[in-house]
């Protein structure tokens, strides 16, 4: 088996499909009676080893069951196997949504949320803000229910990079359905986006910067804007939820014609723009369900930081902007709010997102990482857990608080290292989890 982009071969022994979650637990017993290494895999949509195993691999698409809808409660149990695609489609039939997706709706819930992955918007925090419960096999088979009222474990279990189980169920919250609309603008300038960031990454519900930080402007800014809500608009700027689109964003102009953030693509497979009203689920993703996501020959990387920093960051990537342009097919900026996950890359900080999509061109971008990652380093830069970086153990300490707190769990829940991995034994220091 290979990973969506392609640049990485799955080690796996063996790979089983359990058809329930009993037999799941017995699979995950009975593989750490045997020393044996289990993991889940999810969409394949990460970069990296996260979820990768010299063991059994786990696949969870034949286990039983659907979204279940708790309306009294605005909760839904979504299964460890279901898309964000799928459930949006479950959820909106019945009149409700998500508070946020990312920008594919075709990845896993459960792997999005373990990697900390997020969505956008300045006062949206990221997809794990919306679990409310989490149930997971634990390496000894036993099958067990977090919530909220469990406190720090159920913090340092949410976004667990598969280390303390495998997540068999989530509950999410959900809200009424919304209609948002979206509306890309284009050659917004630098000078603005610097000495304003706040203001133009506030100017929506969802603001999104594609660049490649070369040139005088930035050539597309998505925005989505909720039109049915009294907080439609979360920004400064002139527009809100029913009325007409602004004639510029902050001196970007609006786009003729759909666009998709790669250069020279077909926006066929991007979701509807030009300022067309739509469901929640049809706008908040830059890209649509049933059609092939994105581009699956690249490679991505992603570094979150405190927002407060963002100027000062963007201003280091457009003087590293030759060394990054013959790599680079674009790169996104966003942002999310803060939260108390203990691995999540918004960990108690509001962040501003910084997310390069790189040519397939594996080795000289992991050659160029340590340099980028050494020019974010001064505003506390923590990479995306699910794509492709050069940081050890020790620097993801240094700006993951709770990482050393995580791998003390991770010995107590797994003191076998069931669920350990090729990419865990990188980035959990073996001191802590009392490793030899």
């Amino acid at each position: 088996m290979k990973n969506w982009a392609g640049n990485l071969d799955y080690a796996a022994a063996s790979v089983e499909r359990p058809a329930s979650i009993e037999e799941l637990s017995e699979l995950v017993a009975g593989a750490s009676q045997r020393g044996e290494r289990v993991k889940a895999l999810g969409s394949r949509h990460c970069f990296n080893d996260v979820a990768d195993t010299d063991g059994v691999q786990v696949l969870l698409d034949r286990l039983p069951g659907e979204a279940e809808l708790d309306t009294a409660r605005r909760l839904v149990r979504v299964p460890g196997g279901m898309s964000y695609g799928e459930l949006a489609r479950s959820i909106e039939r019945r009149g409700f949504a998500l508070h946020n997706m990312a920008s594919l709706p075709h990845i896993s819930v459960a792997g999005a949320v373990q990697t900390g992955t997020h969505g956008s918007g300045i006062a949206s925090p990221a997809l794990a803000s919306a679990v409310k419960a989490v149930e997971l096999v634990r390496a000894s088979g036993e099958v067990e229910r977090l919530e909220e009222a469990d406190g720090e474990e159920f913090l340092a279990s949410v976004v667990g990079l598969g280390a303390l189980g495998i997540v068999t169920a989530l509950e999410l919250a959900v809200e009424p359905t919304y209609r948002v609309r979206q509306q890309v603008f284009e050659s917004l300038p630098w000078d603005t986006a610097l000495e304003s960031f706040d203001e133009v990454a506030g100017d929506g519900y969802s603001v999104s910067l594609f660049t490649d930080y070369a040139g005088d402007t930035i050539p597309q800014v998505w925005r989505k804007v909720r039109v049915d809500s009294a907080d439609a608009h979360d920004g400064a700027g002139p527009a809100r939820g029913g009325e007409a689109p602004p004639s510029s964003f902050h001196g970007a102009v609006p786009a003729t014609r759909s666009r998709h953030p790669l250069p020279g693509m077909s926006a066929e497979n991007c979701t509807e723009q030009l300022d067309v009203p739509g469901p929640w689920l049809e706008r908040l993703p830059h890209f649509r369900h049933e059609f092939t996501p994105s581009k699956g020959d690249e490679l991505q990387t992603e570094y979150l930081l405190p927002r407060r920093y963002a100027a000062d960051a963007l201003r280091e990537l457009r003087r590293l902007s030759p060394t990054l342009l013959p790599l680079l097919f674009v790169s996104e900026v966003r942002t999310a709010a803060g939260d108390e996950f203990w691995l999540s890359p918004s960990y108690r900080q509001d962040s501003v997102a910084l997310h390069f999509t790189w040519k397939p061109r594996q080795p000289e971008v992991e050659a160029v990482l340590p340099r980028l990652e050494a020019a974010l380093a001064p505003f506390g830069a923590r990479p995306h857990w699910g794509k492709l970086f050069a940081a050890d153990a020790g620097q993801l300490a240094a700006v993951y608080p709770r990482l050393r707190d995580f791998g003390d769990l991770a010995a107590k829940r797994d003191p076998e290292g069931t669920f350990r991995n090729a990419f865990l034994d990188r980035v959990l220091l073996d001191r802590v989890l009392g490793a030899s």
